[in-house]
This record gives structure tokens, C-alpha cells and sequence, in this order.
């Protein structure tokens, strides 16, 4: 049987109902996410949308995640799709399990300019043997204004038991 308690993504979930609809309170939820994984919040992105299994980020063109081609960079984009991605996952797993990526790839298609929409959708499969971990991908889409999609991230997540919560 699991143990009942606050994980970090019950907590999340918790500020992010708080907060999503308070003026403010999206930028305000997406700077705490940007502190807790400082690399991700590293692009500025802010969180639209949260459900389980959910995710819609917002990411402004800007020059601080611009390239050379004066167009956002590729690992602008990289880091965007794995946020989204985590976003969605995380959101969507029970409190007793645990998940990290194991793989990210990218497909650009279409120089990215502008407001870009990321959004995630998934259903996690349910994990019943603590002793097996399982391979589950997600897809993450980047659209432009126009709604053309600029870039696709494909990520995989090792999901599997946190030994610490069953026994």
C-alpha cells in the first residue's frame, strides 16, 4: 500500500491550483517552477495550462533565446519541449512514482519566431511491479502564431516505483 504524503509534484499541483487563476499567479507559479529546476526556467517560459497529464507553456521570442539567425535557438527549443513534457508526466503520475528522461530528440521544422505555444499530452501506464521500470514517451509540439509547428520533441521517461514509498 502507498504511503500517503506531500511529494513535490502533489505540492506543485497543490500551488498551481492556488495560484493559476489569481492576476499574476501563472507568472507568478512559473518563476517558482524556474527556481525549483533552474536550467529550465532559464528560457522564461510561462505555464497557460496544468492538468494531469497536460501541459501548455508559453515562450516569447526575445533576445536572450534568440540565435544568430535571429529566430529562437534550437536548445531554446529543446529545453521548452522537455519542460512541457516533464510538466505533463509529472502531473499525471501517482505520488509513489518516480520519473527521469532517458532520451530527447528534436525534429526543427520551421524557424521559430514570435509567441510559441509547446503543449503535451499524455496518459502514463500504470506501474504495478516495483521491480520493473518502464520506457514511455512523450511528444511535445511547438507552434508558431500562425499555428504551424515550428519544432517536435520526442522525449522518453524511465518510469518505475520510488523504492522508498511501497512495501
Amino acid at each position: 500500500m502507498a504511503r500517503i504524503n506531500s511529494t513535490p509534484i502533489t505540492r506543485l499541483m497543490g500551488t498551481w491550483r492556488k495560484l493559476e487563476s489569481l492576476p499574476g499567479g501563472k507568472w507568478l507559479f512559473s518563476h517558482m517552477v524556474g527556481r525549483f529546476a533552474p536550467y529550465s526556467g532559464s528560457i522564461g517560459a510561462t505555464i497557460e495550462e496544468l492538468n494531469p497529464g497536460h501541459a501548455v507553456l508559453i515562450l516569447h521570442d526575445r533576445r536572450r533565446v534568440r540565435n544568430h539567425l535571429r529566430s529562437v535557438h534550437a536548445i531554446a527549443l529543446a529545453n521548452l519541449g522537455e519542460l512541457t513534457s516533464g510538466l505533463a508526466v509529472m502531473s499525471a503520475l501517482p505520488s509513489d512514482v518516480r520519473g527521469i528522461i532517458t532520451g530527447l530528440s528534436m525534429e526543427y521544422l520551421k524557424k521559430a519566431r514570435g509567441r510559441l505555444l509547446a503543449e503535451s499530452h499524455c496518459k502514463p501506464p500504470a506501474i504495478e511491479d516495483s521491480s520493473e521500470d518502464i520506457a514511455f514517451e512523450v511528444i511535445t509540439e511547438i507552434r508558431d502564431t500562425n499555428e504551424d509547428i515550428v519544432a517536435r520533441a520526442k522525449v522518453t521517461w524511465r518510469l518505475g516505483i520510488d523504492p522508498g514509498t511501497r512495501q
